[in-house]
């Protein structure tokens, strides 16, 4: 017999509804994708939480907007901007590289970048760029 898992959560919860309840002082967390969409309510939800959230994003200025925005309606200054392109496996060598050089831990990884349905394209290393950024990027990342 399978034993059915229930959820006081549903379709009509949001992010800042699963975070309520949950103490994330003195915990560091990682978003990719951060600068749009998911990412970004991603990162408000763990902030408002107390974490100290990294937007990882490929756009520097929109990442710049989304901390200033997420900052602002969580009252949390432990908000700052990477840069990360998953298409591209030096930049997570870079970016991890970077992260490491803070000797701070790595207590939440959320892995939310993704592109889909794009034109064929290739990363710098050859392999085909949805699967890179998609799968390879957050691999190497992990």
């Amino acid at each position: 017999m399978v034993e059915r898992v229930t959820s006081r959560f549903g379709h009509g919860s949001t992010a800042m509804d699963v975070v309520a309840s949950i103490d994330l002082h003195g915990k560091n967390a990682i978003v990719t994708g951060a600068a749009s969409g998911i990412g970004v309510e991603t990162a408000r939800a763990l902030a408002a939480a107390g974490a100290a959230v990294t937007l990882a994003v490929r756009n520097r200025e929109k990442g710049e907007a989304v901390a200033r925005d997420v900052r602002a309606t969580t009252r949390s200054d432990a908000v700052r901007v990477e840069d990360l392109d998953l298409g591209e496996l030096g930049s997570v060598r870079r970016f991890a590289d970077r992260v490491l050089a803070t000797g701070a831990p790595v207590h939440i990884l959320i892995n939310n970048a993704g592109i889909m349905a794009c034109p064929l394209g290739r990363t710098p290393e050859g392999f085909e760029l949805q699967f890179g950024t998609n799968y390879l990027g957050h691999f190497l990342l992990a």
